[in-house]
């Protein structure tokens, strides 16, 4: 591998125009793609498996041309000071709102309240629902503006007038800032960490164009293949982390290699070919665990893992390649300062220092490998207790700020109606085979509505042909509420009665029921996805590391780091400690598809760092350092560059905590935490420790599996060799240029 790639840095530094033309003419294709593909329509939310799903495809199937999918606005108007809704004038008012809503040209239907009964006991409130004929993706700008000023002109008549539901949805995107605020802060580290502006700028550069290409590309797919718009947030958000990464080890590794006095050529492709092999495996990681999202059965998950991994690949190529030619570009221009001065003054660098502070802290370590370990396991154990309350949920308007009219608007239909009323069950009962479907779905309909924790149950409403009806069944408790999961379980667990009593079959679906299933079927893929995931990468790292405990220990480091990261997001968004502090106003279940969106992501990143650091050490042994001392080695080149890379990370993750939005909230912090613990616990800590007390023991492996395993040469045991000259004079005569 490490001669492989070794040539390769060599072909792109002497080929530097062509390589650099070849991927200008990538970018330039892909981008003409991406402009000029149609515009993606949005797919709708699908979890194939779970109940929820089979009774929504039911009535897609049954319920023909009746829009589904449609989006919906449920507004609700709150009658001032004691008066009621009822009243002449106030009903007036509402009367005159409803039909200004109704001359949306995208509104299907709307709702009398005073004929439908959407009116609280005691007068005081009074909602309507409008739906559209399309879903709230394809609403316009025109229908959203027209719902907006129908909202404005109620309110002047004196009502209080909220509005929840998917059309009051913003579907403008991500705005970029969180990538703005990470691309601004990665920046700042790479400056302070080369010392030299062409040395911070190169791993910026071609980790914005490897991101370019990437999302022009999914851009380019989104509509033959269906992409979400999730699905290129979350690739340019890896894309860019790990590209400016793997830019970020081999131009470091190029300036130790030009410290020893060798030429430009022959510090690039030795950059290449030892960071550049822990590029590909650290990619290899990231890869497998964004692919092996795939098992988990969610379409949405599927696309963003597959999609953030091609991100990651091109990322490696690139580092591979286009930072190589950069390289020969400015030569001269990565090194610092005084490295320049050295060779304008006909000298060459000095090699990199045998102390500073990444040797300091190994040897600390070092010197008790013990107590570390343990202070770090405990805290680690301490911050993943917090997991065992975990709690798991998809918040809506609930969790939304209490400035948003979509909070005040599900306040007030709780406090009006109920706190079930936010999220009623839909109950679809399938009467093609029944005698008397009327009387099936009539006996369904009063054994669900006869059951404790159901407040009211809504008349049954058929399909064209007959044989399918659907009734709303309102809890006593809120969505998220425990008493509200444990209704739904109680209700499947009796259909076999009820289904024998009426002789028709019925599923249950609904926001509610949605929800409730998908967090069930998240949890029962999260143990089955690590095993996939975190067992090919220990083969994976058995294959770079030529070592069976060591791909254990990274395994086991990186189970503790998200335990503790998963707790700490428990700790604040479910239990509220410290939420005022992040903006949290609500607190409750924690979004379902949060661990295993976490487990993915952190688990590729902390690879990277388990490969980069390690890999030193590794190449320290191999070419004659006792462990000891191979662990200081590792540390000297390697712990600087892990730490510039993790304080990048973790600003760029950070970026989403400033977000107004609940959930996005969760995910920049749940990242920011574990990438946080990861990087400064596990590996600088845990891993040294562990090293120190294993010794020699690190590194074995049974000869019977070394013959076996296939030799890759991460650590570039076949590149060892004596320095070679200084650069020729033409190279010399390019370096000033």
């Amino acid at each position: 591998m490490a001669a492989f790639l070794y040539r390769i840095g060599r072909l792109a530094f002497r080929r530097r125009w062509t390589v650099a033309l070849v991927w200008a003419a990538v970018l330039a294709a892909v981008g003409l793609a991406g402009m000029t593909a149609p515009e993606a329509e949005e797919e709708p939310f699908s979890m194939p498996g779970i109940e929820s799903q089979e009774a929504f495809d039911l009535m897609e199937e049954r319920f023909a041309g009746a829009a589904a999918d449609g989006a919906t606005a449920r507004v609700v108007f709150v009658s001032p000071n004691g008066e009621k809704v009822t009243a002449t004038e106030n009903k007036k008012a509402v009367e005159a709102a409803i039909a200004e809503l109704g001359d949306g040209t995208q509104v299907a239907s709307t709702v009398d309240p005073y004929e439908s009964g959407a009116v609280s006991e005691d007068g005081s409130t009074a909602y309507t629902t409008v739906t559209y004929k399309v879903d709230a993706a394809g609403l316009t700008d025109a229908s959203r503006s027209h719902l907006d000023k129908s909202l404005e002109h109620a309110r002047d008549s004196g009502l209080t007038v909220e509005a929840g539901g998917d059309a009051m949805e913003d579907m403008g995107g991500p705005s970029g800032t969180a990538e703005a605020i990470g691309v601004s802060v990665a920046a700042v580290v790479l400056l302070i960490t080369f010392g030299s502006l062409a040395a911070a700028g190169l791993p910026l550069l071609t980790a914005l164009i490897g991101v370019g290409i990437s999302l022009f590309a999914i851009t380019a797919l989104a509509g033959p293949l269906g992409l979400a718009d999730t699905t290129s947030t979350v690739a340019v958000m890896l894309g860019l982390a790990v590209g400016i990464d793997y830019a970020l080890f081999i131009v470091s590794r190029y300036r130790e290699e030009r410290a020893k006095g060798r030429a430009a050529q022959e510090a690039v492709a030795l950059a290449t070919g030892t960071a550049g092999s822990a590029v590909v495996f650290a990619g290899l990681t990231v890869v497998i665990a964004l692919a092996g999202l795939s098992v988990v059965g969610i379409p949405m998950l599927t696309e963003m893992g597959l999609g953030a991994a091609g991100a990651v690949v091109v990322g490696v190529l690139i580092a591979l390649t286009l930072v190589p030619a950069f390289l020969g570009f400015w030569p001269n221009a990565i090194l610092t300062r005084k490295d320049r001065k050295a060779r304008r003054a006909g000298g060459t660098p000095r090699e990199t220092r045998k102390v500073n502070g990444g040797t300091r802290w190994a040897s600390f370590v070092l010197r008790r490998p013990l107590p570390v370990l343990l202070a770090a396991v405990a805290g680690l154990g301490a911050l993943a207790l917090p997991m065992t309350d975990l709690q798991l949920g998809m918040p809506g308007d609930e969790a939304k700020s209490t400035q948003t009219t979509q909070r005040r608007a599900y306040e007030a239909l709780a406090e009006g109606f109920g706190p079930g009323f936010n999220g009623p069950l839909t109950v679809v009962v399938d009467a093609k085979d029944a005698d008397d479907p009327k009387a099936a779905a009539e006996t369904v309909s009063e054994r669900i509505g006869g059951t404790e924790g159901v407040v009211s149950v809504s008349p049954a409403q058929f399909n064209e042909s007959g044989d399918t009806a659907v009734f709303s069944v309102v809890p006593t408790t809120a969505p998220t509420d425990q008493e509200t999961k444990d209704l739904v379980s109680g209700i499947r667990g009796d259909r076999s009665g009820i289904e024998s009593a009426a002789g028709a079959t019925f599923e249950v679906t609904g926001t509610t029921a949605m929800n409730i299933d998908v967090s069930e079927k998240v949890q029962s893929a999260l143990v089955p996805y690590l095993l996939v995931v975190v067992g090919l990468a220990v083969i994976l790292l058995l294959v770079v590391f030529r070592s069976i405990l060591v791909p254990l220990k990274a395994a086991a480091g990186f189970l503790l780091s998200v335990l503790a990261s998963l707790g700490a997001v428990v700790v604040v968004f479910q239990q509220g400690h410290g939420a005022d502090l992040l903006g949290v106003e609500t607190t409750g279940p924690i979004m379902s598809l949060m661990p295993i969106f976490l487990v993915g992501i952190v688990f590729g990143l902390a690879m990277d760092y388990e490969v980069f650091l390690v890999s030193r050490m590794r190449e320290a042994y191999v070419h004659g350092e006792r462990p000891a001392q191979a662990v200081t080695s590792g540390f000297r080149h390697s712990a600087r560059v892990v730490v510039a890379a993790a304080l990048i990370m973790i600003a760029v993750f950070s970026g989403f905590i400033g977000d107004s939005d609940a959930m996005i909230k969760m995910i920049g912090f749940g990242l920011a935490s574990a990438v946080l613990l990861d990087a400064f616990v596990v590996r600088m800590a845990i891993v040294p420790a562990v090293l120190a007390l294993l010794g020699e023991r690190a590194w074995w492996l049974p000869k019977w599996l070394d013959r076996i395993l296939p030799r890759v040469d991460v650590e570039g045991e076949a590149l060892t060799r004596p320095a070679e000259p200084e650069a020729e004079p033409a190279e010399k005569d390019l370096a000033r240029a």
